[in-house]
């Protein structure tokens, strides 16, 4: 009995360490500006026209 006790703990742990992560990350999208966001996706747009690059190659 003592095992799954262990086991419910350390499951409780990581889901809360798993919601502290993705409310972090949120909080971090919410606070971009739009102009921000367009430039970001601009980026990324002119990175995939380009091709992969030596570091994206299939592993």
């Amino acid at each position: 009995m003592k095992l799954w006790k262990v086991l419910g703990l350390a499951g409780l742990a990581g889901v809360a360490a798993t919601g502290v992560i993705m409310a972090r990350d949120q909080r971090q999208r919410s606070q971009l500006e739009p102009e921000e966001i367009r430039s970001r996706l601009h980026e990324r747009l002119h990175q995939a026209e380009a091709g992969p690059g030596p570091d994206d190659r299939a592993r």
